[in-house]
């Protein structure tokens, strides 16, 4: 299980996770993209809809997706390969619940969602990926709540095609995702997943509300401003305990532009952890000059304030 590919590894890089220590560490090393002939890939797009040959073809194709730069169409159009991959995907269902998934069932499946993240992030096949209503398929693996490392890796994969498909900054992403209830789900994560995990799927929601559209619909009911807030809260508390810069920015990034609502901007004024009115990360942001002025703005539209470094 050591030696897995950083899976999702262009999202993790978006989330500030560029440390390639920090990414081999948890998923193993990243081998380098070879150059790969459009005969070979052909091949091993082929080999996807041949139950024997799958699991190789899905291997040496998540193994060389960088370096086809028209993968993502090929595998969409050529017959039967979604279809093989979907197949993946529902055959782990019943390993959920009650929790027996294996490493390498694990490693099999997160090779068919690096195929569907290369599929979700390209401009030619996003918007047939999400009328295809694909993401859904991936929704049971965010469901779980398991802290083995086979379903941690899961989730964070499937955060990663999500995420690939947030990061395009996308209005019918969002749509999509607000009509589908993917922000409890990620609220979840949120607070009980891993580090990376948690990382992410705050990535997420905060791509939703950088939206206008995700904005107003947090926005538009107390239930649920206060069920974003309340995790948010919830997660500045356990920094305190466990501080983690790459978390603390994006948990900032949302509470400021949850401050762009004016309604949330007034319950903002009440339910903003202390940890963030005062000087408990000063040293956590000593270095990171751009997540100092988010907190200097969020403070000063909340009521004036500024942090003690926010002129430095």
């Amino acid at each position: 299980f050591r030696r897995r590919r950083c899976v999702g590894y262009e999202i993790i890089v978006d989330c500030g996770l560029s440390d390639c220590r920090l990414a081999g560490e948890l998923f193993g090393y990243r081998e380098m993209a070879r150059s790969v002939s459009d005969d070979q890939v052909m091949r091993m797009v082929l080999e996807l809809s041949v139950p024997d040959q799958r699991e190789s073809a899905l291997l040496e194709l998540s193994k060389k997706r960088e370096a086809f730069s028209d993968l993502a169409p090929l595998l969409w159009n050529s017959t039967g390969t979604i279809v093989a991959l979907l197949q993946e995907i529902i055959a782990i269902y019943p390993l959920l619940s009650p929790p027996a998934l294996t490493a390498h069932a694990s490693n099999r499946v997160c090779n068919a969602l690096a195929l569907l993240q290369c599929v979700a992030s390209h401009a030619e096949t996003r918007s047939h990926f999400l009328a295809a209503h694909i993401p859904l398929f991936l929704y049971p693996f965010l469901n779980t709540v398991s802290k083995t490392r086979p379903f941690e890796y899961l989730r964070l994969t499937s955060l990663g095609v999500i995420g690939a498909l947030v990061k395009m900054d996308d209005p019918d992403v969002i749509n999509f995702l607000l009509s589908t209830e993917i922000i409890p789900l990620c609220l979840r994560i949120m607070e009980t997943g891993s580090e990376l995990s948690r990382t992410v799927a705050t990535f997420i929601v905060q791509k939703i509300l950088l939206d206008e559209h995700g904005l107003s619909y947090i926005c538009a009911t107390a239930e649920r401003f206060y069920a974003v807030s309340t995790v948010l809260s919830n997660m500045v508390v356990s920094l305190v305990e466990s501080p983690s810069s790459r978390l603390l920015k994006h948990i900032i990034r949302c509470y400021l532009r949850l401050s762009d609502s004016p309604r949330a901007r007034e319950a903002l004024r009440l339910c903003l952890p202390d940890a963030l009115r005062n000087h408990t990360f000063a040293q956590l942001l000593e270095e990171d000059t751009a997540t100092r002025k988010w907190l200097s703005s969020l403070l000063y539209a909340l009521g004036g304030e500024q942090t003690p470094s926010s002129s430095s």
